[in-house]
């Protein structure tokens, strides 16, 4: 599961502490390990200070030796993919669509587990926008709701689209240095 939170490149370590405070410790608990950059947010005496009294071990990559199991970079292509079909052109609206993109990243079935995060962590698949059947005519109904809903299954289906794309294409790549093998099993 993915949790995207949004802060300024001017946020200091103290701030970046509230918002994971805010934005994922309140929903998990306190981590056990966290991956990070380098950057001189992560690497501050207030932020080292601050985990190791939380008993949370602080694990480092760089771009030329990542200590990771490649994950974050992982999330963090399918985010800036997410994004691109979210914002479009208008490149300054897209701190407001980092929920719509959570939503869509953690709804989406992971190609190797054949079910979503929120699946695995819930127990099963909860409702999304694009799963609502459309509404029994009503004497008054809300334009602007009836939009809303509107727009919501339609980009719910453009994510959808991007994501099983973007999961076809890491396939493929990954499938051009594979070597397949076949065994003669009527050998036992």
């Amino acid at each position: 599961m993915a949790h995207f939170l949004s802060c300024s490149r001017t946020s200091d370590a103290s701030r970046v502490a509230k918002i994971f405070f805010d934005g994922v410790v309140k929903l998990h608990g306190l981590p056990k390990t966290i991956v990070s950059d380098k950057d001189f947010k992560f690497t501050s005496y207030f932020w080292k200070t601050l985990w190791h009294m939380l008993c949370t071990k602080l694990k480092f990559f760089t771009a030329f030796h990542p200590q990771t199991d490649g994950q974050s970079e992982v999330v963090n292509k399918s985010l800036g993919n997410l994004l691109r079909t979210l914002v479009g052109e208008h490149i300054g609206s897209w701190d407001p669509k980092l929920s719509i993109a959570e939503s869509a990243y953690n709804s989406s079935a992971n190609r190797t587990k054949s079910k979503s995060p929120n699946e695995r962590i819930y127990g099963f698949r909860p409702r999304q926008p694009i799963d609502l059947i459309p509404m029994v005519d009503h004497y008054r109904v809300s334009e602007f709701a009836s939009f809303f809903v509107m727009h919501m299954h339609e980009l719910h289906k453009v994510i959808n689209d991007k994501i099983k794309q973007s999961n076809f294409d890491c396939k493929l790549g990954a499938d051009v240095r594979r070597k397949f093998k076949t065994f003669d099993m009527t050998i036992l």
